[in-house]
């Protein structure tokens, strides 16, 4: 990130900027770069791969400089990841260096700092450094793979660039606008539209320790925040803990991706907070790659989940590797500026696995609209099988979603002896009133939805499992509901005829 740091140091030495207003107050970006330097030399000088404890705070700013001053590669990873998941990361990336409370480094079992920077552990490795093993990478952000296995993905300065241009054009931000930054810093993509963006923009970022919704809309109505990402459940605590005060009439628009959502939930939302929310599709290993913009209806900002960047490609394929027309579902396939280098093996990028001609699999199941939208339908491996027959659960919980009374649903597989897995569905309630499995089959009776797709189990909680950057945890929700069916006192109910 050597580009950025050279820009943001000749705009501040034009004139001294805030750069980050944290819960320590505001810092600016001189002060920053002071203890950026500090830190650089803190880690011996010299291009090298530094593995950073992400915090939301003025830390992972200052620490970006620092690395980018010395044209390292910056590796970032959560307080919250536990010793397997570091080991792992540790294996895959290899670090030169790691920066962090004294706390973590003990915890993962990182050798005895050999420097300290305010209060952070530094430990570094006395062998030769060099960050050509990662082919142009300025950034590796862990992400979770189909086996619980954290995945490092690695993403170029250009990428990151890229994503954040497209990002500042849709939303039409201005040079010192001020971004809030609420999902944790230690992924990708949080990482790049919340440091790089800012860095960028040469403006505040707005940041908070820990979430919270209350302190959350007063800070970015204090600092005039213009543009923010989260993901839904957070948009969703913010509008209904504004209750329609249109606190954030200010920001000019919010972009929420990253898991379910309802439009009719999303719009109730924005117009209790009073800014616009985007609904958008992209994944760490292809940086934000769709977005409507602010100006559009809501059926296609809340409905829909945006247009492709200019630059970059996606289509849908079928089962033959044959593109679809527009209007049916199919696989999902990117290629594009802010596609990945590959993720992190041996202390290298391995090599995505590509199509012949370039492209991504995603993963995800998306259909493009006549007006060159797209809708993502779900994730390919996002099925119940039940009796041998598969079933959407994306499908199962936009229906769920539909009933008034209903805030947030997950619908999740629990084990059945005879049928190999059921359907469960977790709901969170508009209003507290108890809704229980008659009355959610009563409604998708009503609205059409196939009874071979209905719920057999319906839980209603207080909260849907989360992971630590605010995205529903499925994996956290099928064991809730696996435990929820274990505490029943006798079968489970089923579905009325």
């Amino acid at each position: 990130m050597r580009q950025l740091v050279s820009e943001f140091r000749r705009r501040a030495e034009e004139s001294d900027f805030v750069a980050v207003i944290d819960d320590s107050g505001e810092h600016t970006a001189r002060d920053l770069l002071a203890r950026a330097t500090r830190l650089a030399e803190s880690l011996g000088g010299g291009a090298g791969t530094v593995l950073l404890q992400a915090d939301n705070s003025w830390r992972t700013v200052a620490a970006s400089l620092a690395v980018g001053m010395n044209g390292g590669v910056l590796a970032v990873v959560n307080r919250h990841t536990t010793a397997a998941e570091f080991a792992a990361a540790f294996e895959d990336i290899r670090p030169d260096a790691v920066v962090a409370e004294p706390s973590a480094l003990a915890e993962w079992s990182v050798p005895a700092a050999g420097g300290f920077w305010d209060g952070w552990g530094v430990w570094s490795d006395d062998g030769p450094r060099g960050v050509s093993r990662w082919s142009g990478g300025s950034l590796i952000g862990l992400t979770s793979g189909s086996t619980g296995r954290p995945k490092g993905v690695v993403q170029s300065e250009d990428a990151l660039r890229y994503a954040c241009s497209r990002t500042i054009a849709v939303n039409g931000l201005s040079q010192g606008d001020a971004v809030a930054a609420l999902v944790p810093l230690s992924s990708t993509a949080a990482y790049c539209f919340g440091v790089f963006m800012a860095l960028t923009l040469a403006g505040p970022l707005v940041l908070w320790s820990r979430w919270d919704p209350a302190t959350a809309l007063t800070r970015m109505a204090a600092t005039q925040v213009r543009w923010t990402m989260c993901v839904p459940t957070m948009a969703l605590q913010l509008g209904a803990t504004a209750a329609g005060s249109r606190a954030l009439q200010g920001v000019r628009s919010m972009t929420v991706g990253g898991g379910p959502m309802d439009v009719g939930a999303l719009a109730r939302a924005e117009e209790s907070l009073g800014t616009r929310i985007l609904r958008v599709f992209g994944m760490s290993e292809c940086l934000g790659h769709t977005s409507p913009s602010p100006e559009e209806p809501v059926e296609i900002r809340l409905g829909r989940d945006g247009r492709p960047f200019p630059g970059t490609e996606l289509r849908m394929v079928g089962p033959d590797g044959r593109q679809v027309p527009r209007g049916e579902v199919g696989r999902a396939q990117v290629r594009g500026p802010s596609l990945f280098l590959g993720y992190a093996h041996e202390g290298r990028p391995e090599p995505p696995a590509l199509t012949a001609d370039g492209f991504f699999p995603t993963g995800d199941l998306m259909m493009v609209n006549d007006d060159g939208t797209v809708s993502v339908m779900g994730r390919e491996k996002d099925v119940i099988i039940r009796g041998g027959r598969n079933i959407d659960v994306t499908e199962v919980e936009r229906a769920v979603a539909t009933h008034p009374g209903v805030w947030q649903v997950c619908v999740v597989p629990v084990p059945d002896e005879i049928l190999g897995e059921r359907v469960a569905a977790l709901v969170t309630l508009t209003d507290g009133d108890g809704i229980g499995l008659d009355e959610i089959t009563r409604h998708l009776r009503s609205v059409g939805l196939s009874k071979t797709k209905w719920p057999e189990l319906v839980f209603a909680v207080d909260a849907l499992p989360q992971t630590t950057v605010g995205k529903i945890s499925r994996a956290g929700a099928r064991d809730l509901a696996r435990d929820l069916l274990a505490r029943l006192p006798g079968p489970a109910g089923k579905a009325e005829a």
